[in-house]
């Protein structure tokens, strides 16, 4: 069956770094493009940052020169390096796989979560 397993959450001080990973299987990894999601207590759940098939990479304007999102595809990793890191950025950060064909729905994957914690 489909997976996501995020792993790498943690509490670090401002300033610190994480690197999240998420493991994906079930699926055929190379055909989807992978973000991180995050979600704040009492927030909506955003985005934060997306890598292609192809990969080209995007990212929410708060985190850019700061995130940076990564794949393997030989592996079926998808990462999330993080540096600096601010007290805004404690947030629960989900793994997404997302598939776009031109003859059926779109497909969603999700994974359960990790949880970072920022100290001021």
């Amino acid at each position: 069956q489909v997976q996501l397993v995020e792993s790498g959450g943690g509490l670090v001080q401002a300033g610190g770094s994480l690197r999240l990973s998420c493991a994906a299987s079930g699926f055929t990894f190379s055909l989807f493009s992978m973000s991180w999601y995050r979600q704040a207590p009492g927030k909506e759940r955003e985005l934060v940052a997306t890598i292609t098939t192809g990969d080209l990479t995007n990212y929410k304007d708060a985190v850019k020169g700061r995130f940076a999102i990564s794949r393997d595809n030989e592996k079926n990793m998808v990462y999330l390096q993080m540096n600096s890191l601010k007290p805004e950025d404690t947030a629960v950060y989900f793994c997404n796989a997302h598939r776009i064909s031109t003859y059926r729905p779109p497909i969603d994957y999700w994974g359960q979560g990790t949880q970072v914690t920022v100290s001021a």
